[in-house]
């Protein structure tokens, strides 16, 4: 056993490089065991109760000592070949139960343990999981297991659930050896994704060792690992538990609710063990870009830090520089961020950057992307919309951008879905064999090349990156435009103070002619927060920046946001929750109720400018006659048309006033409020009258119309 008191870089035990696995073991539990034969005294797994107190340390033989413990048990309960649940967040229980399952030839089945403080609420997709799963026996805290057993045992005939508490204490000689085969299943990951209901991916164990010997990393010495994810999360799950082992690493492991209340502490670890190697979603950086206090970071050192692995899309950026720009004057050194995309169909893995190339940040026209197309452009344009290069496959892994309707591979400058093809993408869905078939076993059209992986992520490759640009099927489709819902909540989380550090979702819901907008979004604060105000900042950004408004704005309180395991925003679950009224609002402001909609009574223009401006969107959206009170995009008008537009507007009104601006307040009254303010602080008065004057000339918009 490894001391627990390490608290300092001098106290480390010292570390040389481990021996990498042999190439023909058929599962990972061979070599745990054979990590537990050759260097039975490294340290493995050093688990920090809250985050900073070192719990316990464990070396490679008493993680297989307590491996075989838990399998013997296992076997004792006939749990070969059968799914096993296991809810546990991070830490040695969960550790330990899931190679012990391995060990045992079970099936583990990593779940989101449920909230008891909501177990109403977060029950039933443990259920589901149980009921899809067929799962018999379940692994976890005794307060957990006394929460769920009257409803399992119920429902269940023969169901067994263990308490960690009550777990006996096995004589590991009692196991016995499984046999092994590389295409027998590792374990089932069960995902919610962002879109759909829980499935549960059949990983085998030639898909885990495929996924495992890409990642592992050849080029460092000594390998210490730090994680914070939840193991029951892909990425928490493969980095964090699964690759350690693999590589023969050192893995510090943070509870994840330590993490989220104290984001430097996943820094401090690093600093103290001399972390070389870890990583999350953006939005952990994002996290302790936030979070950041310059007194609480005295000593921290993160020159050890040589790969920040980056994931979970989307890659922000703006991320990615705030945080060099705050964490390097304490050693962090840009080049260590690693972007990467993956997905637990593919074991995680797909591309990825490699150590020390620096981060591919590239800039495309938002116009564009939009319609499909792939047009570089500079960084300052500003329709540029900036994007993270995801990194290369590896050898031997074909990944290919594809026309989802046609099933033919595209060319460079297309958008189009991302196809994977490799070792380790995974069996397919438990139970599900025509979904199988269609996400799984797809083919080229023209080449039958395949099968492939169809991942419902769109993308495309520009110098060799692979670069994300949203879900296929949560694309928003817009007057003919497709928008991204990660574009459009970062916008939208921007829009006012009260927004920061929360969460929304954007998603699209069927009206009568086309698709209409819905921003569902998390506020923090008090009730007595000017609701008007945020919706109206809200819609002001959108408008702005994309030249369109949503059909409608709901305000949540934080934490409300219907979210997967990993944090995602469960967009099709808001839109359920949209039409069906159940989601816990605020505020809200819906199209045509405050006098920014359709339903708007007319008010016809009451000056010269009013009028011009007026006569122009009439003509410019084909309406017979426009109000003062309308509001461009209610009324149809989108960002071709907002061009078009601005460049009528700018030969009538010669008003230094940017496109960006243009729109801030888009409706009649507005915009010549906005450009009468402009005029008047770039004009003397006389020649504001002169132009006025000018105005008062041209003819007056339609009025004998009917609206």
């Amino acid at each position: 056993m490894v001391p627990d008191s390490l608290t300092s870089p001098q106290s480390l035990p010292k570390r040389v490089r481990p021996p990498d696995p042999p190439a023909d073991f058929p599962t990972l539990a061979a070599v745990l065991r054979w990590r537990a034969h050759t260097t039975p005294d490294a340290p493995a797994f050093t688990f920090l109760a809250d985050g900073e107190t070192p719990q316990t340390t464990w070396t490679y033989a008493d993680l297989d000592l307590r491996a075989r413990s838990i399998a013997a048990y296992l076997q004792s309960h006939g749990a070969d070949g059968q799914r096993v649940l296991i809810l546990f967040e991070a830490g040695c229980e969960f550790t330990a139960s899931f190679y012990g399952c391995l060990y045992a030839g079970a099936i583990p089945v990593p779940v989101n343990p449920p909230d008891l403080f909501r177990l109403s609420r977060t029950l039933p997709r443990l259920e589901a999981v149980v009921e899809d799963a067929q799962a018999r026996l379940i692994i976890g805290p005794q307060a957990v297991v006394q929460a769920v057993a009257e409803t399992f045992c119920r429902k269940a005939a023969g169901m067994h659930l263990v308490a960690w508490e009550a777990l006996p204490s096995y004589d590991g000689q009692l196991w016995n050896p499984p046999q092994e085969d590389e295409k027998e299943l590792a374990f089932l990951q069960y995902t919610s994704g962002s879109t759909g209901t829980p499935r549960g991916i059949m990983v085998s164990h030639l898909n885990l060792l495929a996924s495992l010997a890409a990642m592992h990393r050849e080029d460092l010495e000594s390998v210490v690992g730090v994680s914070w994810l939840p193991p029951y999360h892909d990425m928490g799950l493969i980095g964090g538990v699964l690759l350690p082992v693999y590589s023969g690493r050192w893995i510090i492991v943070i509870p994840t609710q330590a993490f989220v209340e104290r984001p430097l502490r996943w820094l401090r670890a690093i600093s103290i063990y001399r972390g070389t190697t870890s990583g999350g979603p953006n939005f952990g950086y994002e996290l302790c870009i936030r979070k950041f206090r310059p007194e609480q970071c005295e000593g921290l050192d993160l020159s050890c830090w040589k790969i920040a692995v980056v994931g979970a899309e989307p890659v922000w950026p703006e991320t990615i520089e705030r945080f060099i720009a705050t964490f390097r004057p304490y050693g962090f050194r840009p080049e260590a961020f690693l972007p990467a995309y993956g997905l637990a169909e593919a074991v995680l893995n797909v591309t990825s950057g490699r150590w020390y190339e620096p981060v591919v940040i590239r800039s495309f026209l938002r116009d564009g992307l939009e319609e499909g197309r792939v047009v570089p452009c500079e960084p300052n344009h500003p329709r540029a919309r900036r994007l993270v290069g995801c990194g290369r496959p590896w050898n031997g892994h074909r990944v290919a951008i594809v026309d989802p309707k046609t099933s033919r591979e595209l060319p460079p400058d297309r958008i189009g879905e991302i196809w994977v093809r490799s070792p380790n993408v995974a069996q397919g869905y438990w139970n599900r064999p025509e979904e199988t078939q269609q996400v799984f076993h797809a083919r080229l059209a023209d080449t039958q090349e395949g099968p492939f992986l169809r991942t419902g992520d769109l993308g495309f490759f520009y110098e060799g990156q692979l670069f994300f640009v949203g879900r296929l099927k949560e694309v928003i489709v817009l007057r003919g435009r497709n928008y991204y819902p990660q574009d459009i909540e970062a916008v939208v989380a921007k829009a006012h103070p009260a927004l920061s550090g929360c969460q929304g979702a954007a998603f699209s819901i069927a009206g009568e002619q086309e698709e209409r907008l819905v921003i569902v979004q998390e506020v923090r604060g008090s009730k007595r927060r000017d609701w008007q105000r945020i919706l109206e900042a809200i819609r002001r950004e959108l408008a702005a920046e994309f030249c369109f408004l949503p059909y409608a704005v709901v305000l949540i309180p934080a934490g409300r946001l219907p979210r997967t395991s990993s944090g995602k925003p469960r967009r099709r679950r808001c839109g359920e929750m949209f039409l069906a009224g159940s989601l816990e609002v605020l505020a809200q402001w819906r199209a045509g109720r405050d006098g920014l909609g359709p339903e708007v009574p007319y008010v016809p223009p009451r000056t010269p400018l009013e009028q011009a401006i007026a006569k122009a969107w009439a003509e410019v959206l084909t309406l017979p006659k426009v109000g003062i009170h309308d509001n461009f995009f209610a009324l149809g008008g989108n960002s071709l048309l907002a061009m078009g537009l601005y460049v009528r507007l700018k030969e009538l009104v010669p008003v230094d006033l940017p496109l960006d601006r243009f729109f801030e307040r888009p409706t009649v009254a507005g915009l010549a409020e906005l450009i009468t303010e402009t005029l008047a602080t770039q004009l003397s008065e006389e020649n504001l009258e002169q132009l006025l004057t000018q105005i008062e000339t041209l003819p007056e918009a339609p009025s004998d119309a009917c609206r």
